[in-house]
């Protein structure tokens, strides 16, 4: 077996445009994996007690598409309690969108 050194390790090796969101199980976080499980290249896992969904590059929440699954308002605010942590950039783009973006570069188009 080869040991690596860290000056074995190069940073274009080591960089990932993985993003997700990690949620406790919960009725709405089922709603909302159901909801992206859907969505292509998304994938979602279901442990004893939480949900994590992830992406290459980008993943969108759209609050007024969780709204009508869960027959209720569902705001990007009722979002954040759900989600107990995010890997990526997360930007609230407007008041039904929510993105996690796993490209930083791609985070500069949000800034104001």
């Amino acid at each position: 077996m080869t040991t690596q050194t860290f000056k074995d390790l190069h940073r274009e090796d080591s960089i990932s445009h993985r993003c997700g969101v990690t949620m406790n199980d919960s009725a709405d976080a089922r709603v909302i994996a159901e909801l992206m499980q859907s969505k292509p290249g998304v994938e979602v896992l279901h442990y004893p007690a939480m949900i994590r969904i992830d992406t290459e590059g980008k993943l969108t929440f759209d609050m007024t598409e969780l709204s009508e699954l869960l027959g209720r308002t569902f705001t990007t605010y009722d979002f954040e309690v759900v989600m107990s942590t995010h890997y990526g950039r997360m930007v609230m783009v407007d008041e039904n969108t929510v993105v996690v973006l796993g490209n930083m570069d791609d985070a500069l188009q949000y800034e104001e």
